[in-house]
């Protein structure tokens, strides 16, 4: 299931990400910094291990996790949160906890082109991404 995902991804629109980095608690700074940048994403799969490198002129990060089981994560905005990420009909879940507070990244194939939810409380930021 995760082959769908697989391979280097380019920015190509983005919805309310702002609203979603304020109510992540990103200052100012950081949002005009991030809102600007249009990054990269490069997805891969070694044996259990996926990795995934999002590369931007304003940040670049990368993790290696293994499906459904918990690891330390430091976002690109600073944050260290415990994270998981799991496959659930055809989309991958990423739930980042931190100080009580959860945000989910849905992350689904819709027409051959990625499509990242991104949500925390009632806001959500809809990006699309196209394969390079």
């Amino acid at each position: 299931m995760i082959e769908h995902f697989l391979g280097t991804w380019k920015l190509v629109s983005s919805e309310n990400f702002e609203e979603y980095m304020k109510e992540l608690g990103v200052s100012a700074t950081l949002r005009n910094l991030a809102g600007l940048a249009k990054p990269r994403i490069r997805i891969s799969a070694h044996g259990d291990n996926v990795n995934i490198k999002t590369e931007s002129s304003f940040k670049n990060t990368e993790i290696t996790f293994k499906l459904g089981e918990e690891f330390d994560e430091t976002t690109a905005d600073n944050r260290k949160v415990k994270s998981i990420i799991t496959l659930d009909g055809g989309s991958m879940i990423h739930v980042q906890k931190w100080l009580g507070k959860e945000t989910t990244i849905r992350r689904q194939i819709v027409d051959g082109k990625m499509v990242v939810e991104y949500t925390m409380n009632n806001i959500v930021s809809t990006r699309v991404y196209e394969k390079v």
